[in-house]
Order: structure tokens, then C-alpha cells, then sequence
């Protein structure tokens, strides 16, 4: 009877024991199903006060890369867990450069397979009142992923714009400020291939029917659009201006513009124009040469490529600053008239002491 009784006890102790071990490995596996579950789905993006932010994900990154931008950034909370989920998920074969719309309070998982998918968010690129390609390049650059010199190659290269049916005089017109959306990732080669289809959708079947009627091509309203662009910021006497050089062109007439010898100068900040300026010998020089500049002085905005489209029908072929320094100008049909009109002007140029 002893014996059954200790045989008893054993067992009993025995299957105290089992029991105490399966619960140690249940809470063991809970804990670490529980430390799993936090690393994979707990909340790690944290952006303060913002409700979502973005990230940059450029061209040819690693994952080491990625986990810097965001430990950088101080977005993420627990970086080791974003790491471990990454290599769960493989992503260092998934990456997809871009720009990213991260949400405050994502998960690992969330913002992992974000990143996997390749779903990035479009930029608004905007451009305008550009002069120079350099300048133009500068601009780009500083929304998009391509840099200023991989930009300013491609629009210097010869072969490439000859392609899109430009010049290097001219290629700047290809640019049609705007705003537009395109990927942040994009490079130089992938730019301008969009550029040039906008500049396509631009000159439609309407736009290129009024260009014939007036007798140019597309390059060169975009180069009469450019001085018409530097001569008023008045939206409202753009076409106005652009017939008086119309009909300075139809008529043979030297253009006379005085931006263009600003142009030729590279100097834009020159206020008033002097006959030394008028004696440079440049095909821009409009005092010296009839007809258009080899191309445009600048981009032509839109604004300034339908007023000369639509250029007001009219029998001025000067004009001249306003002495009121309003911004907008004198019109006169004879050089008498003109030259009663600028004398006005200049004598109000002297009284502000303006010289040069």
C-alpha cells in the first residue's frame, strides 16, 4: 500500500512537472509570437505632428542605403525591426527607387511592402521665366532625381535635340512652362522625351494652323514670343506688342528690339539701352541684323506664344516705355510720334537717375 502510494506521488510530481513545462514553452512561444507580432505589425513610422511625409528613394540604393535615409530622417521608432522585416520580405531584391508617401503611424509590414510595390507618388515639376539652359538645368535639378549636369548634357546634345527637330539656339523653346507630373526618379533622357511630348500636344492642329496663316514655324513664334515676354509683363498688351513686330516684319523693318541686345550682352539687368550697346556685332543684335534672332531669348510663356498667335491686327510699329513707370507702353505709327514718346521717357529715366 506504501509502495502504490509513493508510485502515486511520483506520477503525480512527474505530471506537475510536464504541466510546469508546457506552460514555460506556451508563455516562451507567446512571448515570442508576441515580440514577432510587435516587430512586424506594431506601429513604428512616427512623424510628430505630420499626418504623412515623404521619402526618396534614389536610383540604385541598398537596403543599408534606405535604413539610413530613414534613421536620418527620424521617422522610424525602432530601425532593427524595420531591418528584420525587410530581410523577411526579401526587399533588397524588391527595391523600387522613388518617391514614397509614408503615413504616420504605419507598420513595419505596411511600410515594407509600400516600398515593395513600387507605388511612388508623382511630383508637380514646375517651371518658367527661364533665360538659360544652365539656369533651366539649375531648376530641374532641384525637383527631379537628375542632376544639373546629366540635364545640361542632355540638352546640349547635338544629336538628341536634332532628333526632337531642334538647334542649339533654338532647344530651349522645346520647354513649355507649365506645370506638369512625372516621377521623381526620372533622368535626363526620360525628361526631355516628356518634354518633347508636350511641346507636341502644345502645337496642336490649331496653334500650328495659326502659325501658318502668320507665316512662322513654331521655333520661330516661340523666338518672337520671347521678346514679346521681355518687353511687357502685362498679360493684357502682349498682343499688342507682338504686332508691332509683326508688322515690322511683314513691312522689312529691323526689329529694334532692345531685349535682344540685352541678350547678346548677357546682361539683363541693363535698364536703359545705349547706342555702345547697339554696335555689338551678334546675330541677336536686332539694331543690326533684319529679321528674327537665330532663336529664343528666352522661354516663351504661354501667355506670350498665344498673344503672338493671336497678335493684335494693328498700324503701330513703335513703341516705348510708359514714362509713368507703370509697366506698360506707348504706341506710335510714326517715328516722329515715337520719338516725341521716348524723349518723355528718357527724361523721366534722368530725373530717377537711372543711367544705365
Amino acid at each position: 500500500m506504501i509502495n502504490l502510494l509513493r508510485l502515486g506521488n511520483i506520477r503525480s510530481g512527474k505530471w506537475k512537472v510536464f504541466f510546469v513545462a508546457i506552460m514555460l514553452i506556451l508563455i516562451v512561444a507567446g512571448a515570442i509570437l508576441f515580440n514577432l507580432y510587435m516587430k512586424i505589425f506594431s506601429t513604428n513610422v512616427d512623424l510628430g505632428e505630420k499626418q504623412s511625409s515623404f521619402v526618396y528613394i534614389p536610383t540604385d540604393a541598398s537596403q543599408y542605403n534606405i535604413l539610413q535615409i530613414f534613421a536620418e530622417g527620424k521617422m522610424i521608432k525602432n530601425i532593427s525591426s524595420l531591418e528584420w522585416v525587410m530581410d523577411k520580405k526579401n526587399y533588397a531584391r524588391h527595391i523600387h527607387a522613388g518617391r514614397y508617401q509614408i503615413k504616420n503611424g504605419m507598420c513595419n509590414n505596411d511600410l515594407v511592402d509600400l516600398l515593395r510595390s513600387g507605388a511612388q507618388v508623382p511630383i508637380n515639376l514646375t517651371f518658367n521665366n527661364t533665360r538659360t539652359l544652365e539656369d533651366f538645368a539649375g531648376k530641374i535639378a532641384k525637383q527631379i532625381e537628375a542632376d544639373s549636369i546629366s540635364l545640361l548634357a542632355s540638352l546640349k546634345d547635338k544629336e538628341r535635340i536634332a532628333k526632337y527637330g531642334f538647334k542649339a539656339e533654338t532647344i530651349i523653346g522645346m520647354f513649355i512652362p507649365n506645370t506638369y507630373q512625372l516621377y521623381w526618379n526620372t533622368d535626363s533622357k526620360s525628361f526631355m522625351d516628356r518634354m518633347h511630348e508636350e511641346y507636341s500636344r502644345f502645337w496642336n492642329a490649331d496653334r500650328l494652323k495659326k502659325a501658318k496663316e502668320i507665316g512662322l514655324s513654331p521655333a520661330e513664334v516661340s523666338t518672337l514670343a520671347s521678346i514679346v515676354d521681355e518687353e511687357t509683363i502685362k498679360k493684357d498688351e502682349k498682343a499688342r506688342v507682338a504686332g508691332v513686330y509683326m508688322n515690322r516684319l511683314n513691312r522689312r523693318i529691323k526689329l529694334d528690339a532692345d531685349p535682344t541686345l540685352k541678350f547678346a550682352l548677357g546682361d539683363f539687368s541693363i535698364k536703359r539701352v545705349l547706342n555702345k550697346h547697339k554696335r555689338i556685332d551678334s546675330p541677336y543684335n536686332t539694331y543690326k541684323y533684319r529679321g528674327l534672332p537665330p532663336g529664343p531669348i528666352r522661354q516663351a510663356s504661354v501667355s506670350g506664344l498665344n498673344a503672338v498667335l493671336n497678335y493684335e491686327k494693328h498700324r503701330y510699329i513703335y513703341f516705348c516705355a510708359n514714362p509713368d513707370f507703370s509697366g506698360y507702353h506707348i504706341f506710335a505709327k510714326s517715328l516722329r510720334e515715337h520719338n516725341r514718346n521716348a524723349r518723355k521717357y528718357q527724361n523721366a529715366l534722368n530725373k530717377r537717375g537711372i543711367m544705365k
